[in-house]
């Protein structure tokens, strides 16, 4: 019989990302330009994102699945050869590099709005959190999104020893326990880094149910998660 942890799925829905901020999180990963994607390695990232939020119970909407699709189809028109007698021919890589585009437009001026306390729909944590956030110094504190996090979670699992990695423990805590768990430590320290949190759990499973805890807490808007711009440390904070 399926234990809780193994059967708790995180919707994603309006609070995270959609597959165009996946998109852009890439090509700005890999320092390349929208209009000059290297397709194929972008491809092979995003169809590798994807298999990770499924092997993490996390629920995204088909519009990732379309996106992937849109994807592999403009890798394979890229491996076409192209014969000098034919007529130019459109730059496949535009048929996302101008929606990407439009979108990052739409974003920038929703983000604008939001500045106004007007709560943007895609926002990933409130438009105003940071702004009543103390840190060490005065250096700028960046909002984190799903794929910030997901990156910083593969680090923890990556230092995992391999003699954790299988998990056979069928009484692990509940993500709804964790949740109790983390709020008690936030409500005593007001916050903690990202590593933190995971600190004690030497399991594979127990670190899954740990992160999913923090994705629900996050869409219940029970914390604020920033980044240190110097330092690249990841903070939860307590609302």
């Amino acid at each position: 019989m399926a234990t809780e942890e193994t059967s708790y799925e995180i919707r994603l829905e309006n609070v995270f990302e959609g597959p165009m901020d996946l998109l852009f999180y890439l090509i700005k990963k890999n320092e390349v330009d929208i209009y000059d994607i290297p397709i194929a390695l972008i491809t092979e990232q995003y169809l590798a994102y994807i298999e990770l939020m499924k092997s993490l119970n996390i629920d995204f909407a088909g519009d990732f699945l379309v996106m992937a699709a849109t994807l592999t189809q403009i890798k394979s028109r890229m491996l076409l050869p192209i014969h000098d007698e034919e007529e130019e021919v459109e730059d496949p890589r535009l048929e996302i590099a101008r929606p990407l585009q439009e979108y990052l437009e739409m974003k920038s001026a929703a983000e604008q709005l939001a500045q106004r306390h007007i709560l943007g729909e895609h926002t990933f944590i409130r438009s105003a959190s940071t702004e009543n956030i103390q840190w060490n110094d005065e250096t700028e504190l960046i909002k984190v999104g799903l794929f910030e996090l997901i990156d910083a979670f593969q680090k923890i699992l990556m230092n995992l020893s391999p003699d954790h990695r299988v998990d056979m423990t069928t009484d692990r805590v509940t993500v709804k326990d964790r949740i109790n768990q983390l709020v008690d430590l936030l409500e005593e320290k007001n916050s903690m880094t990202f590593d933190e949190l995971f600190e004690g759990a030497v399991k594979k499973g127990d670190l899954i149910v740990t992160f999913l805890a923090i994705l629900e807490m996050v869409k219940l808007s029970l914390i604020t998660v920033v980044q240190h711009a110097l330092s690249g440390v990841i903070r939860i904070f307590y609302q």
